[in-house]
């Protein structure tokens, strides 16, 4: 059975146009990874959970930021190890510089014996379209695409 993600793609217009709140996760596996390492802000969530429901939650567990407002539907992407992510985008404003997260355990180093918590995710930044297709996991990159087609002609 594949795992289920649902996941927000909060974003907001500046003078220099369209940019986009990604997560870098924590833990000692991604601490020295920048390009290609970071995330919309996600989680897993097994059905019958509502999805977007989900979203939502794992949206304020990773980031603290509470996010409300209408939600356009994203195509969902299957990753390369089966996983399905649900995405939304949403408009709206974090703190980036503010975010705090929930943690998770982990044996470190592996095989030691000695349990370590570290946040789900370290940081959060805004980035331009362009500089998140860099950061973003290479499996969530459609996600930003497909934001950036369909908000072309929102711009306020």
């Amino acid at each position: 059975m594949s795992k289920h993600s649902a996941g927000l793609l909060l974003y907001r217009w500046r003078s220099g146009g369209l940019e986009v709140l990604l997560v870098h996760p924590g833990g000692p596996f991604w601490a020295g990874k920048d390009d290609g390492a970071w995330s919309i802000p996600k989680g897993e969530f097994n059905p019958p959970e509502d999805p977007l429901a989900a979203a939502y939650r794992e949206f304020n567990e990773e980031t603290s930021c509470l996010a409300a407002g209408g939600v356009i539907r994203l195509t969902s992407l299957k990753q390369p190890s089966g996983k399905l992510i649900q995405a939304w985008a949403l408009k709206g404003d974090c703190d980036a510089e503010a975010i705090h997260s929930n943690t998770f355990t982990l044996e470190w180093p592996p095989r030691s014996g000695h349990l370590q918590e570290f946040p789900e995710v370290d940081r959060a930044a805004w980035f331009s379209l362009e500089v998140a297709r860099k950061k973003i996991i290479k499996g969530q990159a459609g996600f930003l695409e497909e934001l950036g087609y369909l908000v072309q002609d929102s711009r306020p």
